[in-house]
């Protein structure tokens, strides 16, 4: 008898009108790839990314037509301000839209996030002096919570054993944005400049140079956006029978933890999670040195050779960024899963680490190298440090979602958000500053010029590496 009555406990119960408990059904129905839910985390994951970084292949250019550098010198400085501003307002609002998300859904936080990315991008390509483009991206990033939210969905469609795809997928998807993003930005910033014969200097385009390649992110993005109506939620709601449906879900719920043996009982308290905190705490180090990197790369390849760069012009940097974009995609969807397999996404993401030290320290002699053997060498470099670093923040995403249960994963990834966003609100203002007082120690004894720049780069790197290591990174496998 004791036996018969475990079994409704042990019982998945679903009720009608409840998303998540369709989405459940659906799951248990069909073991196989969820195609057409993974379909949406791409494209909802690639519209998310693609703002972020669009705009460093012509901000040099945009800070310089904006008048608000006194100098040459000085326009990375101002340059870091702009690139800081997305994060700085993800960071104050990513909470608040992961709590929304747990308790209002994921889906309603992807089509306000798609929304205002189709309003603010557009106008931050129509910005006219240097305070409106701070503004415009402020903005884009308050109310850009997808990130978040559409991690927590990529581990909720799908069966556990497939959760490494789902996030290799968001991982990809993502690293894939922030690299077509500025490839978009650096074919098509300045068309008047580019093809004169098709856009003159006084039409539209020659009066907004760097709109077009705002708005075509934007209309992406309203794509995305209409095909997002047939989303599918995957939030448990049960609006009937509250009661019992708390205890059945609590029951389930630590049935399900004792089971799996990941976590603690009776853990709500995120912020004492430490397997959750302190993988996010290694996220947010290698968040800032990716978006350091990616600031400081189109910066130096644009800068004049006088100054150690490589004075590459926009749409060099474009073509770069999107050869390493495609290898990204094949690496991410065909090599790393079954490498993070044999693995496991810690040693993985420290192999990473390690062999991105050595990488970064050559990228400075990369200026005494010209025509086609610099071309190869920089693409190659670029590729291998995309592939690299998208490794790494997989197998952080990785971690995060196996720290915590469903009904907290919005809430710890708006977590994960906010803490990321501070810091790379910060990296592209101190890469930045950097940069520039780099530029103006050319004939230092120690590290001159953009040795430094690369220099410092690599000492964060090695941090995040020492810090995947315990006592600091502790997981619940």
């Amino acid at each position: 008898m004791g036996n018969e009555k475990e079994v409704p406990l042990l019982e998945k119960v679903y009720f009608e009108n409840c998303p998540g408990c369709r989405i459940d059904q659906k799951k248990n129905a069909n073991t196989g790839l969820p195609y057409k839910e993974f379909f949406y985390v791409w494209i909802i994951t690639l519209a998310t990314g693609l703002p972020i970084s669009s705009l460093f292949p012509f901000l040099y250019f945009m800070i310089r037509d904006l008048r608000i550098a006194k100098k040459v010198e000085d326009i990375g400085f101002y340059a870091g301000f702009v690139g800081a501003a997305f994060m700085f307002g993800r960071a104050l609002t990513s909470v608040f839209w992961g709590i929304v998300a747990d308790r209002w859904g994921r889906k309603p936080v992807i089509i306000i996030g798609l929304i205002s990315l189709v309003i603010f991008n557009t106008l931050f390509g129509l910005s006219v002096n240097y305070w409106m483009a701070i503004a415009t991206r402020f903005l884009l990033g308050a109310f850009n919570g997808l990130l978040g939210p559409i991690k927590a969905y990529a581990a909720e469609v799908c069966q556990p054993e497939h959760q490494s795809i789902a996030l290799s997928l968001v991982s990809t998807a993502w690293g894939i944005g922030l690299i077509i993003g500025p490839s978009v930005g650096g074919f098509f910033a300045q068309p008047a400049e580019k093809f004169p014969s098709i856009f003159s200097e006084d039409s539209f385009l020659g009066r907004f140079p760097y709109f077009l390649p705002c708005v075509c992110i934007s209309l992406f993005a309203f794509g995305v956006l209409i095909a997002c109506y047939w989303l599918p939620e995957t939030l448990h709601n049960h609006p009937e029978n509250r009661t019992a449906d708390a205890k059945i879900d609590s029951t389930m719920r630590e049935k399900d933890e004792e089971a799996e043996g990941r976590f603690p009982p009776h853990k709500e308290n995120l912020l004492l999670n430490w397997p959750l905190m302190s993988s996010i705490i290694v996220y947010c180090v290698f968040s800032f040195h990716n978006m350091a990197y990616s600031e400081i790369f189109s910066l130096w390849a644009e800068s004049d050779r006088k100054f150690g760069g490589l004075s590459f012009s926009s749409e060099n940097v474009g073509e770069i960024l999107a050869i390493s974009g495609f290898s990204l995609l094949v690496s991410q969807i065909f090599l790393y899963p079954p490498a993070e397999r044999i693995l496991g996404p810690i040693n993985l993401a420290r192999i990473a680490a390690v062999l991105s030290i050595p990488l970064l320290a050559c990228y400075p002699f990369m200026a005494n190298l010209s025509g086609l053997v610099l071309t190869i060498v920089v693409n190659s470099a670029s590729l291998l440090k995309s592939v690299l670093s998208t490794t790494i923040i997989t197998g952080t995403f990785i971690l995060q979602n196996n720290a915590v249960p469903q009904h907290q994963r919005g809430a710890a990834n708006g977590i994960s958000m906010t803490a990321m966003s501070f810091f790379k609100s910060v990296a592209p203002a101190a890469a930045g500053a950097i940069f520039s007082w780099a530029q103006r120690r050319q004939n230092s004894a120690f590290l001159p010029g953009d040795q430094m720049v690369f220099f410092i780069l690599n000492l964060i790197q090695l941090l995040g590496f020492i810090m995947t290591f315990r006592p600091f990174l502790v997981t619940n496998s």
